[in-house]
C-alpha cells in the first residue's frame, strides 16, 4: 500500500487481519511497518541530531573524494556516542555536478544537539546551506509474533546503514521464522546475463 494513508490496522482476536485506508480495507496476514504507523506499539529510546549540508567542494583532506564516510570515535571527542559524517555527490547521481551533500549525525546527549555535531561540521569546510533536525528514535515494544505486526526501529545516527540492515534481517526472521538466505538472491546482469 504505497502512497496511501493508513487509517487503522484491523485486528481480530489480537492479530492483524487488514489495513484500512479510507473506506477500503486490504486484507493482510502480516503487516511490516515503521514506528510512525503504530505509536502505541513502540517506545522512545532517545533522539538523533542530523545536519544535511550542501557543499560546492569535497570534504577537505579526503583526497577530493566524491563519496566518503568518516566516523569520529566517541572517546576522541569525550562523548558516549560516535559522530558520523557521510558525503555523496554527483558521482552517486544524487546531486548536480560540482555539488556535494554531507550529513553529520549523532545520538543526542545534551540539551544542545547542534553543538554536539560541531566537530563533524568543522571537518566539512565552507557550507553553502545546512538543515538541522532532531528526531525521536523508537523501538518496538515486542517482537510482533503474536499480533503479526512487525515494526522496525527508527533510523539511528549511523550513516552506513549497518544497524538498519541488521534490523531488516531481524524483522524478516521474526516474520517468516527463518533467516534470510542470501545465496538465493539472483544477480541479473541485464539482458546479456545467462
Amino acid at each position: 500500500m504505497l502512497d496511501k494513508a493508513v487509517d487503522e490496522l484491523v485486528m481480530e482476536d489480537g492479530k492483524v487481519v487488514g489495513v484500512r485506508s479510507g473506506k477500503d480495507i486490504v486484507k493482510a496476514k502480516q503487516v511490516y511497518c515503521d514506528p510512525s504507523y503504530v505509536p502505541d506499539l513502540v517506545e522512545k529510546i532517545g533522539q538523533v541530531v542530523r545536519c544535511v549540508c550542501l557543499l560546492d567542494h569535497p570534504i577537505p583532506n579526503t583526497m577530493d573524494a566524491t563519496s566518503c564516510q568518516i566516523i569520529i570515535p566517541q572517546k576522541q571527542v569525550g562523548r558516549k556516542s560516535d559522530i558520523y559524517v557521510s558525503l555523496v555527490s554527483y558521482s552517486s547521481s544524487v546531486a548536480p555536478k560540482g555539488w556535494f551533500i554531507a550529513m553529520v549525525s549523532t545520538t543526542v546527549e545534551t540539551a544542545n544537539p547542534e553543538a554536539e555535531i560541531k566537530c563533524g561540521l568543522d571537518l566539512l569546510g565552507p557550507i553553502k546551506q545546512k538543515f538541522v533536525m532532531v528526531s525521536d528514535v523508537y523501538k518496538p515494544k515486542d517482537d510482533g509474533r503474536e499480533s503479526q505486526i512487525f515494526v522496525s526501529r527508527s533510523y539511528d545516527a549511523t550513516t552506513h546503514f549497518e544497524t538498519t540492515c541488521s534490523d531488516v534481517l531481524d524483522i524478516f526472521q521474526r516474520g517468516t521464522g527463518e533467516a534470510f538466505d542470501f545465496s538465493k538472491v539472483r544477480h541479473d546482469q541485464g539482458e546479456d546475463a545467462e
